[in-house]
């Protein structure tokens, strides 16, 4: 019926621009631009083609629960390293729970550095979800701080209410994957399925995110959530390599999460509950177990005190079927009273904290400073009495508030006895630092990232050293703008971060970064002749803070702040300002 409305209306168009007497609307030779409208809206009509995708090779496995119960980062596909100048194709059957309309519940593709998830270094560019809606800000569709909202588009557009949507099962079944790397200046995603269409498409080249940057590569991968994904083909080998449709039985595993102590008392099933495995399946490929997968035993038995080796057998094929030969893994573990108490009895190395408030700060009203234990000891006392120093990483400690004066920091056990430490915190005053020279970078914007830097500075601990100058861009990016380096005397880095909240390095991944610079491209519209003013403060406990106030050429004052990046060594903390597309001239 739509499409008889459309064509009445285009007639009824071209009646009105012709007239009646001598038009050819009903004849043989009526213009053509009416039948290429009538093939138009039949051609809108139709699923997307699909490609013709060469070099597919099978990759068949299964990953997400198949009752749906898989939370969000709780299952992942394999890795698919993409390197640059190339094209990752994959194809995929996608289930979504037919009784759950929730408009978030398919699967994300997860694009990050050439680092294995959550190792050293991990730094994601961003995810990229197959459902797409009116609100991405809102309904978080994708994320990331390297991917742009305004360069997403798509076909079937989700309203939920309530977070429902019953369009979102229209989302499931073939899907076909490409990240496309081919382009010198552009990136782009492409999901689709019979029913609707999801486009990334970044016009200009992705920055390399890895530490070493001859490493051109990116990782992806794929995490489903409440659904479950049935992987077919692929144009590049995974990590760990291809699977081919038939069963594989398993060669080895090795176990993960087993607790170093367990209470007497407490039950094989209980005490083992957190723990996994890594299961080697012929061919090399891998997949994580949980326990209730595995079958436990403890020799000798859980009755007594002591050093216990535990036993992990298996006994399924890669895709569950009972297997040849079970494979059996071992681990050691202790059974020990139970922790009545604890008390401190070596006081930290830290008890005198630091912090600074700028006008990038003074909104916050829960702020808090990282507790750091180093050099304290805590003794346990146990239910036979005995007395045993605990691991400071089995202990967990409440955060230190960033207010003035004497603050109690309360320690906890993983069986609950708590005990406290006082530490005192104290305001930092902020001191100006003078760069040698007048400006760092060219005038023309041409420096490459990293191509020149400021003096270091040295931040003592509980110093708050400030440094002001105009930053001019380029403004090709956000990124194109001072950059803050926090590194050791030896130029070794904690962190370096940015002036468009985003940053890496050890340090980074600790920190809480906020920013007020709204809409991007009003905000780096001012950034080309900015005053800025950089603070960054040694807090003492092995974090640092770095905090930027940045008055724009468009009379719009904004603010940065990234605090309590850790890895920090209080007695070595310098920091340097470096470019990228951008020069920074220094206030007398």
């Amino acid at each position: 019926m739509r499409l008889i409305k459309k064509i009445a209306y285009a007639c009824f168009a071209l009646m009105a621009l012709t007239g009646c007497e001598g038009g050819d609307l009903y004849d043989v030779n009526a213009p053509d631009w009416i039948s290429d409208k009538i093939q138009e809206i039949e051609d809108s009509k139709k699923p997307p083609e699909e490609e013709d995708l060469e070099g597919m090779q099978e990759d068949v496995y299964t990953f997400g629960n198949t009752d749906y119960t898989s939370g969000f980062w709780s299952a992942f596909s394999k890795y698919y390293v993409v390197p640059d100048g190339e094209k990752w194709n994959a194809v995929f059957n996608l289930h979504i729970n037919p009784a759950d309309n929730t408009y978030y519940k398919n699967f994300a593709l997860i694009i990050t550095n050439d680092v294995e998830r959550g190792g050293t270094g991990y730094t994601e560019y961003g995810a990229i979800r197959f459902d797409v809606t009116g609100s991405p800000e809102t309904y978080n569709s994708q994320w990331g701080d390297h991917i742009n909202f305004q360069y997403i588009s798509g076909t079937l557009l989700l309203d939920p209410v309530d977070n429902i949507d019953a369009n979102i099962q229209r989302l499931g079944g073939k899907i076909t994957l490409t990240v496309d790397r081919t382009s010198a200046s552009a990136f782009t995603v492409k999901m689709y399925n019979s029913e609707a269409t999801k486009m990334y498409e970044q016009p200009y080249k992705e920055e390399n995110l890895n530490a070493d940057a001859s490493n051109t590569n990116i990782r992806c991968f794929l995490v489903p959530e409440g659904s479950y994904i049935d992987f077919q083909q692929t144009n590049i080998v995974p990590i760990g390599g291809l699977t081919s449709a038939e069963d594989k039985n398993p060669v080895s595993m090795v176990l993960q999460n087993v607790p170093d102590q367990v209470n007497v008392g407490t039950s094989l099933e209980e005490a083992m509950a957190n723990v996994s495995a890594i299961v080697t399946f012929e061919e090399g490929v891998t997949k994580t177990v949980s326990a209730s997968e595995l079958h436990f035993s403890a020799i000798p038995d859980m009755e007594q005190l002591g050093a216990k080796t535990l036993v992990a057998i298996y006994n399924k094929t890669f895709k569950g079927e009972n297997c040849d030969q079970p494979i059996v893994a071992n681990a050691t573990f202790e059974v020990v009273e139970k922790i009545e108490s604890i008390e401190v009895t070596t006081q930290p190395s830290c008890t005198q904290y630091y912090y600074y408030t700028s006008p990038a700060t003074e909104t916050l009203t829960d702020r808090t400073l990282t507790f750091d234990p180093t050099g304290m000891v805590v003794t346990a006392t146990y239910a036979d009495g005995s007395t045993r120093a605990v691991d400071n990483a089995k202990l967990t400690f409440s955060a230190v508030p960033a207010k003035t004066g004497s603050q109690t920091v309360t320690i906890t056990t993983e069986d609950g006895p708590t005990a406290t430490v006082g530490v005192t915190v104290s305001a930092s005053t902020a001191s100006a630092v003078t760069n040698t020279a007048n400006m760092v970078g060219a005038a023309d914007n041409s420096t490459a990232f990293f191509g020149a830097t400021s003096d270091d500075f040295n931040v003592p601990v509980g110093a708050t050293k400030s440094i002001t100058f105009t930053n001019y861009s380029n403004l090709a990016g956000n990124w194109n703008n001072f950059v803050v380096a926090l590194r050791k005397a030896n130029l070794a880095e904690y962190a370096v971060v940015r002036a468009d909240n985003y940053g890496w390095g050890d340090g980074y991944a600790a920190c809480l970064p906020g920013g007020t610079q709204g809409d991007w491209a009003t905000w780096l519209a001012g950034m080309n002749g900015a005053k800025v003013t950089v603070y960054v403060t040694n807090c003492g406990n092995g974090t640092a803070d770095v905090q930027a106030v940045m008055e724009g050429t468009t009379g719009t004052t904004s603010t940065q702040y990234y605090l309590g990046i850790n890895t920090v060594d209080p007695n070595d903390l310098n920091f340097a300002l470096t470019v990228d597309a951008c020069h920074l001239v220094f206030n007398p």
